[in-house]
């Protein structure tokens, strides 16, 4: 199917006439009849019934109408979209993140993104789930993400990337030197956690009550980085990212415990204001962060 052709057939059934779409496009009306003839040939299909006064869709010309409507409405919303972007040097771009996102994830991507469109600033705030929820709806941020569960009547989330938590110890604590341990021996050490409102605690928590396993609290802290530096200090164990622990267990200043019967996998959240309408840049950068974590 010739694209132009098809441009052209859809002006004229738009117009509901040959001559309007003469005058539309600044073509001869018989240029304009030559190209729609052209277009049922390849089609096969006759789409315009040829009256005395004037044309009509044919059932054929009315579905193709319909299809040509949405080809093109795509066509001018991609044009309007890199118009946006190719605009994209001033403004500002207000995220929020939970805590191993803000810290471990977004740092590279927010790289590229200035990178790209070094006349945007941008602001980034961290905090736990319900810190994030809140600066979302007092419209203090665009965009948020989160790791823990947002369920709020004015809010939408969608999932962009899978994580893991990994349970940590000191590389001598006595689960950490066996292959692999069951989650109800978890019970007899105390956990490292999170405050209240963290998404990796509330994570933890549904899996291990998901169980009936008893959780014993330690020490409770409020950053990712205090909860490691607890675990190596030998106050308990801890549930952590992956994306927050890589680092260390890979010079061995923590250790991994297998837990054979379960697994801490979690959804990270991109999560809008329902009633807002995102900016050019919140855009912008949502595609940069998709493209970035399906990499």
């Amino acid at each position: 199917m010739n694209l132009k052709h098809l441009a052209v057939f859809h002006v004229a059934a738009k117009s509901g006439s040959i001559n309007q779409a003469s005058k539309s496009l600044f073509v001869s009306q018989p240029a304009i009849s030559r190209q729609i003839r052209l277009l049922e040939q390849s089609l096969g299909v006759e789409l315009f019934d040829r009256l005395p006064r004037g044309v009509r869709l044919t059932e054929a010309g009315r579905i193709l109408a319909e299809d040509a409507r949405r080809i093109f409405a795509l066509v001018k919303r991609a044009e309007l979209s890199m118009q946006e972007i190719r605009s994209l040097d001033a403004g500002s771009l207000a995220l929020g993140a939970s805590t191993t996102i803000g810290n471990y994830l977004l740092p590279p991507i927010l790289t590229d993104f200035q990178r790209q469109f070094p006349g945007v600033d941008i602001h980034l705030a961290i905090g736990n789930t319900d810190f994030i929820q809140h600066m979302l709806l007092e419209d203090q941020i665009s965009l948020g993400f989160t790791e823990g569960f947002v369920e709020h009547e004015e809010l939408q989330s969608e999932v962009f990337m899978r994580d893991e938590l990994f349970i940590i110890a000191p590389p001598a604590h006595p689960l950490a030197l066996r292959p692999h341990v069951t989650m109800a021996e978890l019970s007899g050490f105390p956990f490292v956690m999170r405050e209240e409102g963290s998404g990796t605690r509330a994570v933890l928590e549904r899996r291990m009550a998901h169980y009936d396993v008893a959780m014993k609290h330690g020490i409770t802290l409020g950053s990712t980085d205090a909860v490691k530096s607890t675990v190596r200090a030998g106050a308990g164990i801890a549930a952590i990212s992956r994306l927050a622990v890589q680092s260390e267990l890979e010079t061995g200043l923590l250790a991994r415990i297998h837990v054979e019967d379960m697994a801490l996998h979690r959804s990270l959240h991109l999560v809008h204001h329902c009633d807002r309408r995102d900016s050019p840049a919140t855009r912008a950068f949502i595609n940069l962060l998709k493209h970035s974590t399906s990499a």
